[in-house]
């Protein structure tokens, strides 16, 4: 058994064990608890009350019950931000409707004293409509809808930073909006312990949608999250978080749908579990980063279904020093999607670099469209402002700190091709136009254009291509592979469109093993 293999093979015996933890947290979570009735606190059904109080109010009578159920009945409740504490449950009856209110001082800006300091300030907003600090065995379940309201919310906040009441220092006056950091969040959850999302509608926040950061034994099942009010709308956001499992999850984002964060040097996000989501978004799928200050490690991703998104099917990035090792991607189907697999390792710092390594991705289908993906969207992602051919996957580190380790297999994409060197050219030969962009946003697209049209390595030491599929919808002038600066490279089992010119490059490549009808194939460049 490979290094990787038996790697993949303890993370999952890890992540099998760690769900039989899990379902006793639900357990506990489920236990018989008294039950708070908002209604009986005041709080009115009419969309137009603010309740905040009343709801507040109930939750703290079953924080010092010692623990309750918190129920919100048939009807709309509208709030502001709220504030969840250990031991109680926000239980919504079906036709319960939480309202976020689209008055911005309605909304807390919480501290969270005692939280590790993060390098990055810029875009992380501490205000939501459900809050959560340090509080434990907490949960939200039931058949209800969580809407922020954020459009409108998002709206308010902008007229207010013209009229001088209250301004946004960081406003983007390029893109014509309040940062992230004045906008609230659908939640904000920060250093809790055994946390159940389940159910539940969500969405339609003025930022991100549910957000977690240093959380541990973390559950989300069974939710449909639409967030598409407003920019910077991802789905959910993970932010070094242990013992993690997302489940049985339907994403429609108008930002990346599942998100991996780090923004705490020596934190990570360690055992997540994601599996049987089905996701739609004006970004990326799923996303390691971009902020990546303490890393990610032991992730499992199978059974996605991925659609009508803007960008990558599954990025990984570390950009900021993260440590990125043993992550298995399984089983992703993903169609009308602008790019397959993004990997990169960056350093936007200027310190050094983190690592990528034991990557293994199999079994995965992915159509890649000639148009974009997310044309019928009313947000969508931003183009970008040079022209191009459509993009390959690329896995691509930096010169002396390589990617290692990566195993693709059983992956079949399809490629629309029509490609024209009118549009954009990158000759064999001038190989090294491709730029580094070390200190870049990473993105498919950072590079520019790039000289193959199924995949582009760079910077990588260790990576097996086996039982790969390529196919063209029409003809692609480029190769179907282009290596450049190598080392350790296996590929077995390739198809790909027989073309006049050949279909795999090697430039500095050093230990390639090809399997013998790929050899005809094959051009050696300096």
């Amino acid at each position: 058994m490979s290094k990787i293999k038996l790697k993949l093979f303890f993370i999952a015996l890890f992540l099998s064990l760690f769900s039989i933890g899990f379902k006793c947290q639900a357990q506990k979570i489920t236990q018989s608890q008294k039950e708070f009735l908002i209604t009986d606190y005041a709080s009115k059904a009419d969309g137009k009350t603010l309740n905040t109080i009343a709801i507040q109010k109930a939750i703290d009578d079953a924080f010092k019950n010692k623990g309750g159920r918190v129920v919100f009945p048939k009807g709309r409740f509208l709030s502001g931000s709220i504030i969840l504490k250990s031991n109680v449950t926000l239980f919504f009856e079906e036709g319960a409707v939480l309202l976020g209110s689209t008055n911005p001082k309605d909304y807390i800006n919480m501290a969270f004293e005692g939280r590790p300091d993060s390098p990055k300030k810029d875009d992380n907003s501490q205000m939501a409509l459900i809050l959560a600090h340090k509080a434990n065995n907490i949960a939200l379940k039931g058949k209800g809808t969580i809407d922020g309201q954020g459009l409108q919310l998002a709206l308010n906040i902008d007229s207010l930073h013209h009229a001088g009441s209250t301004v946004d220092p960081k406003y983007t006056l390029r893109r014509n909006r309040p940062n992230e950091t004045m906008r609230p969040k659908l939640f904000r959850f920060s250093q809790c312990n055994t946390v159940v999302v389940e159910g539940l509608k969500a969405g339609e926040s003025s930022c991100w949608g549910l957000s977690f950061e240093l959380c541990t034994n973390l559950t989300l099942n069974n939710l449909t999250i639409v967030n598409r009010s407003y920019w910077n709308n991802d789905g959910i956001d993970i932010t070094d978080c242990k013992n993690v499992k997302v489940i049985n999850c339907d994403i429609n984002a108008a930002d990346d749908g599942i998100c991996l964060k780090s923004y705490y040097p020596g934190n990570y996000n360690d055992s997540v579990y994601i599996a049987n989501c089905t996701i739609r978004s004006s970004a990326s799928a799923i996303k390691f980063g971009t902020a990546s200050f303490g890393g990610f490690k032991n992730i499992i991703i199978k059974d996605i279904k991925v659609y009508d998104t803007f960008r990558s099917a599954i990025a990984i990035e570390s950009v900021d020093g993260a440590v990125i090792e043993n992550i298995d991607v399984s089983n992703i189907l993903a169609v009308n999607t602008g790019n397959a697999i993004f990997i990169r390792l960056g350093n936007r710092s200027g310190d050094k670099p983190g690592s990528i390594k034991n990557v293994s991705i199999k079994n995965i289908k992915v159509q890649v469209p000639f148009d974009r993906p997310d044309s019928n969207y009313d947000l969508r992602g931003p183009e970008v402002d040079f022209f191009h051919n459509p993009f390959p996957s690329s896995i691509v580190g930096l010169k002396g700190y390589a990617v290692e380790n990566v195993v693709l297999e059983n992956i079949e994409i399809n490629y629309p091709g029509r490609a024209s060197k009118g549009m954009a050219y990158v000759p064999l030969n001038r190989l090294a136009q491709v730029p580094e962009t070390a200190k870049d946003y990473p993105e498919f697209s950072m590079f520019g254009e790039l000289p193959a049209y199924g995949f582009y390595i760079r910077h990588v030491n260790g990576i097996i291509f086996k039982n790969i599929k390529l196919t063209l919808d029409d003809s692609d002038f480029r190769p179907a592979f282009v290596f450049d600066d190598a080392q350790n490279v296996k590929m077995d089992k390739i198809v790909f469109p027989i073309e006049k010119h050949k279909q795999i490059i090697f430039k500095d490549v050093i230990l390639s093993l090809l399997e013998d009808q790929l050899l005809e194939h094959k051009m050696d460049i300096k």
